[in-house]
């Protein structure tokens, strides 16, 4: 393999000194028009390629964040990447995505690729609650949590009131005199998972019933696999004692719910009424289309940016804020109940910490 063409070799083609080929590429208003043109002819003759890390080590600033996602196949992630991008771009600044695939070692080792390279700071939906971010935002690399709380109050975040969200959901399949209810969806240990069982409880104790006794479905994963799985396993219950209603912790449980339950002759609502959450663009295209607890993803991805670029300026009056937005809850077929326009959900005011 030859060697990469270097600045001395754009130089030597276009007879001007390396100094003149850097300010072309980083101060290119202080060079003659003629003398940018034959640099830039040497450049596409040659195939030159600036190290564009190298370059921003020296200058002591990244022009790159990290982008840390649980599941790059949700679209409730790629919808905010997506804002994450919109407000990246416009401060001039480029995204890694990097899928920790919901594992902790794979997200450990994303986070020392990140900081190896020195980027600028850290956009991250955390696997578990632990002190590896609070350690990476002291050693210098800014973080903000997303769609995740800051439980040392440490880290900015941006997040949606998922104990509100589980709450809003039970309390509509309870308005709609289900009385059997199931939980469908895990892990547990993920921080959205327990919050949403959490307002499901609450929903369910404010009706008078015993949280505990409603029967609940972990799955492996967040995805249309695992509420597959939870479909089977429901169509396996004999029918007098199957539940009515069924609340996912997400849409592709929901959906893979659905998908199974159709697949065994067992209708959605008639037999079992299903709500999910995230309100993705596929619930509402779906066969019977998904009642959801909609969040604002790409809003989500654009206020987290927004807070990183603030604490990446550098400001000595920066105050770590963790901003909450209301979900809100999009009333489909799959719940019995024809569709709702409701407005688009506003952050909660930020609290300071």
């Amino acid at each position: 393999m030859s060697a990469p063409v270097s600045i001395r070799d754009v130089a030597a083609h276009a007879g001007v000194s390396v100094g003149t080929v850097s300010n072309v590429l980083n101060r290119p208003d202080i060079v003659a028009a003629a003398t940018r043109e034959r640099v830039h002819a040497a450049i596409r003759t040659l195939g030159f390629v600036r190290n564009e890390p190298a370059r921003q080590l020296r200058a002591g600033r990244s022009r790159i964040i990290g982008l840390v996602v649980l599941d790059v196949a949700n679209p409730f992630f790629t919808d905010l990447a997506r804002g994450v991008e919109d407000e990246a771009s416009q401060a001039g600044v480029s995204v890694i995505l990097c899928n920790s695939d919901e594992q902790e070692a794979r997200e450990s080792r994303y986070l020392d690729l990140l900081a190896e390279h020195r980027v600028q700071g850290v956009l991250i939906t955390p696997v578990s609650d632990s002190d590896r971010l609070d350690r990476l935002a002291d050693g210098g690399t800014p973080v903000v949590l997303v769609d995740a709380r800051s439980a040392s109050g440490r880290l900015c975040s941006v997040s949606v009131d998922d104990v509100l969200g589980g709450d809003m959901a039970v309390t509509h399949l309870l308005s709609g005199g289900h009385e059997r209810l199931v939980i469908v969806g895990g892990p547990a240990g993920l921080r959205q998972v327990a919050d949403r069982r959490e307002g499901a409880a609450r929903a369910i104790s404010r009706a008078g019933a015993d949280p505990a006794a409603v029967p609940v479905i972990d799955t492996a994963a967040l995805t249309v696999a695992g509420g597959q799985a939870a479909g089977r396993q429901l169509a396996s219950w004999p029918p007098g004692s199957r539940p009515t209603a069924a609340f996912c912790a997400n849409d592709l449980v929901a959906l893979g719910m659905l998908q199974e339950l159709a697949r065994n002759n067992i209708r959605v609502p008639e037999d079992l009424a299903i709500v999910g959450y995230d309100d993705i663009e596929f619930a509402s295209a779906a066969a019977v289309p998904l009642t959801s607890v909609r969040q604002p993803r790409r809003e989500l991805g654009r206020m987290a940016a927004q807070l990183l670029m603030e604490e990446t300026r550098g400001s000595a009056r920066h105050q770590h804020r963790q901003v909450v937005f209301e979900p809100e809850l999009a009333i489909r077929r799959s719940s019995q109940a024809g569709p709702v326009s409701r407005p688009a959900p506003a952050a909660r005011p930020e609290r300071a910490g």
